[in-house]
């Protein structure tokens, strides 16, 4: 598993933290299946279409909780654990949406594409759209609910 504490850093350069803490490709997948799709336990995860293999989710689960992006709860019967964005996993969500509406300007294909509306929020009120979708996923919503982003 990928530990990364203050000592492990490659520089203490703001990006290069970013990165080593947020920037592989599993970590941003995770993000967004919470923010997006509301997606809260392991195997809802291990469901999404990129095909992340067990051993790398559990081991990006675990890594995201330490760094306290993520805090893990059982389930009220106790037989699953829920995954949650903590206030720092929260703060990721203006660079998820900014992430959004790159894609959305430069990949034709992209799913996101389809929701002009909620690009055009984005792109004229940013920091109001992710004020209320940090509110949204505190409470335990999503952005699309009814799984219309995949």
């Amino acid at each position: 598993m990928k530990t990364t504490s203050k000592k492990d850093l490659r520089s203490h350069c703001a990006v290069n933290y970013g990165v080593e803490i947020f920037g592989d490709r599993w970590s941003l997948l995770i993000i967004r299946d919470i923010v997006f799709v509301g997606k809260k336990t392991y195997g809802a995860f291990l469901k999404s279409e990129e095909g992340i293999a067990t051993n790398v989710l559990a081991s990006r689960l675990a890594f995201l909780e330490e760094q306290g992006i993520l805090s893990r709860a059982p389930s009220p019967d106790g037989r699953k654990d829920f995954y949650t964005l903590t206030e720092k996993g929260l703060d990721l969500i203006p660079v998820m949406l900014s992430i959004v509406l790159w894609s959305a300007q430069h990949d034709a294909q992209s799913y996101v594409r389809g929701q002009k509306e909620f690009i055009a929020r984005i792109s004229q009120q940013p920091a109001q759209v992710s004020e209320e979708v940090k509110a949204l996923v505190r409470n335990g919503g999503c952005i699309f609910p009814d799984g219309d982003y995949e």
